[in-house]
């Protein structure tokens, strides 16, 4: 098993530790010395094994380099980062969730295997495995297993309910993510339970959370804010310190995939907050998604008019670019707005929100409180 990624990613090169989120930038011709030292055979040469070692304590002093290195050849697609939604199942029914029906339903095992090589000559080093709730998939350890072995940089976005599991944490500690991203529903029995509609939920979590604690896993909570559990924000980030994890927010909520109006509901209307602009994303262009059923499209948000990566392979992702293009400019309502440029929702949300019939208030930045443009 490889000890360092070696990839390129955009007109950079990068040495990259499996789980960790640290990583070291090298010149291009010392990653073309580092490919061709794998292919011929060597040592770790002396100028890497330094920076190794005080980087991440990692003595690569007289390693053969073919034994401790994996190297990532170029792509000439370029999407270095990925997500990839294995199921829309889940053993939660959260109120707020954006994914609307949660059925049951995606690729065989050899047809994500074939996606999972796809997605490696497309140049993802970044992979994100999503869901639904990706551990519950029947094939979550094939897929996270296999994109380890091809080199790719794992992140998880769980609900933490599985994670006590010891098969899930044998593969965690043994194949380490950089980064499994905790969804928090409340710190409380009473809220979390409630707002999963799940008896037993927040017991679930708080198990998985502090087995994966004392595991050394690298946590990060996401805490999401709803009409629900609004009264426990602060006590929800307080976990966060509690379990030395980095805490992000979410408080707005988006209408289903589908552009369905019924997660709307949720959103604690007092907590909304002020986002910064919206100045352009690199989706479609260095980043894409996957959903169970291998259509590749822009991002999570934008799924018009996807590419299936099982019946077309790699070359379909020619022509994701050009559909991030059209997807990101001003349309419908917002065609001709002369205040775009500060303007903090994505088109794509944005034609979400007016497919659900929201309130202006929840995605146009120039309303006032009774969504008067």
């Amino acid at each position: 098993m490889h000890d360092l990624i070696v990839a390129p990613f955009l007109d950079d090169h990068y040495v990259l530790r499996p789980g960790s989120a640290k990583g070291m930038k090298i010149p291009a011709h010392r990653y073309l010395e580092l490919r061709q030292l794998v292919t011929t055979g060597g040592e770790v040469p002396t100028w890497l094994c330094g920076p190794v070692l005080r980087q991440w304590s990692l003595d690569l002093t007289n390693t053969r380099a073919e034994a401790a290195l994996l190297v990532r050849h170029p792509s000439p697609y370029g999407h270095g980062r990925a997500s990839y939604e294995l199921n829309l199942g889940c053993n939660y029914a959260c109120k707020h969730c954006y994914l609307g029906l949660k059925e049951f339903a995606g690729l065989e095992w050899d047809q994500q295997e074939k996606l999972l090589y796809t997605l490696r000559d497309a140049g993802v080093i970044w992979l994100q495995l999503t869901g639904g709730e990706p551990t519950i998939d029947r094939h979550f350890a094939a897929v996270y297993s296999l994109a380890y072995e091809l080199g790719m940089m794992i992140e998880v976005l769980t609900n933490g309910s599985r994670l006590h599991n010891p098969l899930l944490l044998d593969l965690f500690t043994t194949r380490r993510p950089y980064r499994l991203t905790l969804s928090v529903y409340g710190a409380t029995q009473e809220t979390y339970d409630g707002l999963t509609q799940r008896r037993g939920s927040w017991a679930h979590f708080m198990h998985g959370l502090t087995v994966a604690h004392k595991a050394g896993l690298p946590l990060e909570l996401t805490v999401i804010v709803t009409e629900d559990n609004v009264h426990e924000a602060e006590a929800m980030h307080a976990l966060g310190e509690q379990f030395g994890a980095v805490t992000r927010e979410y408080s707005h909520m988006s209408p289903t995939i589908y552009g369905g109006a019924e997660s709307l509901s949720s959103q604690a209307t007092t907590y909304l907050r002020k986002r910064k602009p919206f100045t352009g994303c690199d989706a479609g262009h260095t980043s894409l998604h996957v959903d169970p059923h291998g259509m590749a499209s822009v991002c999570k948000i934008s799924r018009d008019h996807p590419i299936s990566l099982v019946t077309e392979g790699i070359a379909g992702l020619a022509r994701l670019g050009e559909i991030a293009d059209r997807a990101l400019g001003r349309q419908g309502g917002c065609a001709g707005c002369t205040l775009s440029k500060s303007c903090s929702t994505c088109m794509p949300l944005a034609a979400l929100y007016r497919k659900a019939s929201a309130p202006l208030n929840r995605y146009c930045q120039h309303t006032d409180t009774a969504g008067r443009r």
